[in-house]
């Protein structure tokens, strides 16, 4: 074999070795803040909402010092502090439409079931018309990844709804599901353990029985301080509920919470051996919502605009490009299989028919 045959083997097999350099991901936390619009996280808080006294039970001087900043950048960065300054400069971020970034569902309903089992199962069912469809037929990635030998035990879903039992079909994947009634652990008889039980008792829920927010991140903070899940699911339900009651100010006031609810967790995995430098985070929504002063409150076919969604990635494998602008459109149903290629593992080989990884797009090396 000539020199120039050598050579060019030689930089093949160069290449090869690069790019299946292995992950360095061994976690992956995949956080969503129900029906967040990408509006108010790429622009901040929405001008025309902000003095619309329909929708504000907070003065507008109050939510101007709060909310408000001429310069956009500097505005939704005062909303979403962790995403802007943390997330943004160590990650990357999709579905900025007016900086030529697409994300979108691919599911024909826009509303949080059909996006909870798209972006779990890998595809839309046309099945799924209603956030009281019951059981999903789809086996979602969490529940094939705990029948994986190295994974098993090691997955584990935590939210507000509690239709997360049927989204993730508790019964037949076997999956530690914590959401709505049962977020809180009954069985915790330490005072730790009363003093959730007396809060979600006490409480006066938005929607019953879901719990807030607040009670989500205290449990699942305290549950890894216990154990060490590889693979976590964790949903908030705020955003949603506060802009479906109308309320603008409380809805801004959930996404910069849950902002710095994420912001936090993510503080406490770095601090952990088990997840320091080995996590992925992905921060995402189910769907989006409508557009302009009375559309926003709701989302559905009927209200343009809540297929479009937004997503945030961060890790060790995941380069430093930030917002992404004229970038290929990304999809909900790229996100399962995402969540597999990063701890290792084809979702693809187990289901066929879902969407390939967003690997590719975030330029992961692998």
């Amino acid at each position: 074999m000539g020199l120039r045959r050598w050579l060019v083997l030689g930089l093949a097999l160069w290449a090869v070795a690069v790019t299946a350099e292995p992950l360095k991901t061994r976690n992956v936390v995949f956080v969503v803040s129900d029906g967040l619009r990408w509006q108010e996280v790429f622009t901040g808080a929405d001008p025309v909402l902000m003095v619309d006294k329909d929708v504000n039970w907070v003065a507008p001087p109050e939510m101007k010092a709060r909310f408000w900043d001429d310069d956009l950048q500097k505005r939704r960065a005062k909303l979403m502090p962790f995403l802007w300054g943390t997330m943004a400069k160590e990650g990357q971020l999709f579905g900025n439409r007016t900086k030529g970034s697409l994300a979108n569902v691919t599911n024909d309903q826009w509303f949080s079931y059909p996006g909870y089992n798209e972006m779990s199962s890998g595809v839309a069912d046309a099945k799924i018309r209603s956030n009281s469809f019951g059981l999903n037929p789809n086996v979602t990635v969490y529940e094939w990844l705990n029948t994986l030998p190295e994974l098993k035990g090691k997955v584990e879903i935590f939210g507000t709804w509690d239709t997360f039992h049927e989204i993730f079909n508790e019964g037949r994947s076997h999956l530690p599901i914590r959401a709505g009634r049962n977020l809180v652990d009954v069985t915790d008889q330490s005072p730790r353990g009363q003093l959730l039980r007396e809060w979600y008792e006490g409480q006066v829920p938005v929607e019953d029985p879901d719990p807030s927010d607040a009670l989500l991140r205290v449990v699942v903070r305290d549950h890894l301080a216990k154990t060490h899940p590889r693979v976590l699911f964790v949903g908030y339900g705020d955003t949603d509920n506060f802009a479906h009651m109308k309320r603008y100010d409380a809805f801004l006031t959930a996404a910069q919470r849950v902002d710095a609810f994420v912001g936090e967790l993510w503080k406490v995995l770095q601090s952990m051996p088990e997840y320091k430098g080995t996590t992925t985070l992905i921060f995402t929504v189910d769907h989006g919502r409508g557009r302009g002063r009375h559309d926003w409150i709701d989302h559905g076919v009927k209200q343009p605009g809540s297929d479009e969604i937004w997503m945030g990635v961060m890790g060790p494998d995941i380069p430093a490009l930030g917002e992404r602008e004229n970038v290929a459109p990304v999809t909900q149903a790229q996100l399962a299989a995402t969540i597999a290629a990063l701890v290792g593992q084809d979702f693809r080989a187990f289901k066929p028919e879902a969407a390939p990884s967003l690997l590719e797009a975030l330029s992961v090396r692998h």
